[in-house]
C-alpha cells in the first residue's frame, strides 16, 4: 500500500508541475513556492513515513530485534541520502565521499570495500588525480541516474586500475567525459549522474587505500565553484534523499524475501539484475538467505577458481553487512585458511566451534549472505549444508 502511496506522490508532483506550467510558472517558480510553503519538506517527511512499508513487506521478520535494526537501517539511509543529495549534490564541484561505510550500509555492502561516490553530469568533463598505493583492487564506474531517482543504475562506463597508465610511484590521471580521450579515459553518457569508486582490500589492517581527488576540467575557474544554493536544488535534494530511503529499502526488502526461497543455499544471482542495481559487472554474486537454530551451523564448501579476489559475508535481513569492526562476519581469498586440496570450508555458527574460517552471526539467528568471485575464470557454485554443532567435531584437524 505504501509503495502505491509513493507512486501516487510522484504522479501528483508531475501533474502539479504540468498544471503550474500551463499557468505560466517555470520549474524554478514551482520549486520556490514548494520551499516557501513548506510543501517540499512535508513531502520529504511523507515519503520517509511511506518508506516504513519496507519493514512490513511480505516475508520480513516482525520480531522486535529485527524491526529495531530495520528502523536503524532507514535512519542510516536518510543520513546517506542527505549527504549525497544535499551536501555533495553539485556536479559543478564534485566531492568524493563515502556514501556507504561502517555505519551506513545497503545492498550487501562489501566489508572488503572502501566505497566512494561523487555527483557527475554528462554535460561536464572531469579529471581524477591520484595515487594507487597498495589497495588490491581499484575500479571506477560511471552510472546513469542514482537511487534517489529510481529506475535502476545502468552502467555508462567502467575502468580498472590495472588498465590505467601510471608512473613508477603509482600516480595517475583519469579523464571522465562523453567523448573518447587519449590515455586514461572513463566513458560517460549524457545521462551519467554518478561516479562509484570501489577499492577492495585483501587485508584492511595492512593495506593503504588509494589517494584520489576529482575536479571539473575544460571550463572557466569560476565554473568549478559550487553553485549558489537554489530552491530547486533543495527541493530536488529532499525529494531524492527521501526516494533513496523508500526505493532502496523496498528494493532490498523484495530481494531478501525472494532469497528465502533458497535459504541456506547459494545460487548465483542474475548478473543483469545486479548491474541494473549498481553491482560491479566484473563480479559474480551468490546472494541468499540464512537461518540457523542455536545448535546448528551452516557449512559452506567451495573450490575457488582463478580470480583476482573472492569473499563471503553475513548480513542482517535488511542486507546490511554485520558489524565487521567487532565481529568476524566475513572472510576472503587472503584471510581464509584452505584445505590441502585447495578448497575452502567456511563455518557459520553462533559460537566459535574451534574450526578454521568461523564466521560469527553476531547475535542474529537469520539474515542474508553473499559470496563473490571477482574477475573469475569460472564460477563454481559454493556447496552448503546445515549440520548440528555436535557433528562439527569430525571436521576438526
Amino acid at each position: 500500500m505504501r509503495k502505491l502511496v509513493i507512486a501516487l506522490l510522484g504522479l501528483f508532483r508531475r501533474i502539479s508541475l504540468a498544471v503550474r506550467k500551463l499557468r505560466g510558472q517555470s520549474e524554478d517558480d514551482v520549486a520556490a513556492q514548494r520551499v516557501t510553503s513548506g510543501r517540499a519538506w512535508d513531502e520529504f517527511c511523507d515519503t520517509l513515513k511511506a518508506a516504513g512499508a519496507s519493514l512490513s513487506f511480505p516475508g520480513t521478520p516482525r520480531d522486535s530485534f529485527n524491526q529495531a535494526e530495520g528502523y536503524r537501517y532507514l535512519s542510516r539511509l536518510a543520513r546517506a541520502g542527505l549527504m549525497a543529495f544535499i551536501e555533495h549534490a553539485d556536479p559543478r564541484a564534485p566531492v568524493l565521499h563515502r556514501v556507504a561505510n561502517e555505519t551506513v550500509k545497503l545492498g550487501s555492502d562489501n566489508p572488503d570495500n572502501h566505497y566512494l561516490t561523487a555527483a557527475l553530469s554528462g554535460a561536464c568533463e572531469y579529471r581524477i588525480s591520484g595515487r594507487r598505493n597498495t589497495v588490491a583492487y581499484l575500479g571506477f564506474g560511471t552510472q546513469a541516474g542514482h537511487y534517489g531517482q529510481g529506475g535502476g543504475l545502468p552502467p555508462t562506463g567502467y575502468v580498472e586500475a590495472a588498465e590505467l597508465e601510471m608512473d613508477g610511484e603509482g600516480r595517475f590521471e583519469l579523464v571522465l567525459s562523453c567523448e573518447e580521450q587519449e590515455g586514461n579515459w572513463l566513458p560517460m553518457k549524457p545521462d551519467t549522474g554518478m561516479l562509484i569508486v570501489r577499492q577492495t582490500f585483501l587485508d584492511r589492517r595492512t593495506e593503504v587505500p588509494a589517494e584520489l581527488h576529482i575536479e571539473r576540467i575544460n571550463c572557466a575557474p569560476e565554473e568549478k565553484r559550487p553553485s549558489p544554493l537554489t530552491p530547486s536544488q533543495i527541493d530536488e535534494g529532499l525529494r531524492s534523499a527521501s526516494t533513496l530511503v523508500a526505493g532502496a529499502s523496498l528494493l532490498f526488502a523484495k530481494w531478501a524475501r525472494d532469497f528465502q526461497k533458497h535459504s541456506n543455499k547459494l545460487p548465483r544471482f542474475d548478473q543483469e539484475t545486479s548491474n541494473q542495481a549498481g553491482g560491479d559487472p566484473n563480479i559474480a554474486y551468490y546472494h541468499s538467505h540464512w537461518r540457523l537454530a542455536e545448535d546448528e551451523a551452516l557449512v559452506i564448501e567451495a573450490v575457488p577458481p582463478e580470480c583476482e579476489h573472492w569473499n563471503f559475508q553475513l548480513n542482517n535481513y535488511w542486507m546490511e553487512s554485520l558489524d565487521y569492526r567487532y565481529h568476524t562476519i566475513h572472510t576472503n581469498k587472503h584471510l581464509a585458511e584452505y584445505e590441502p586440496d585447495g578448497s575452502v570450508r567456511l563455518v557459520v555458527a553462533h559460537e566459535d566451534p574451534g574450526l578454521p574460517n568461523w564466521l560469527d552471526t553476531a547475535g542474529h539467528t537469520s539474515g542474508t549472505m553473499c559470496f563473490r568471485w571477482i574477475r573469475a575464470e569460472a564460477h563454481p557454485g559454493p556447496g552448503t549444508r546445515v549440520v548440528k554443532l555436535a557433528e562439527l567435531s569430525v571436521l576438526r584437524r
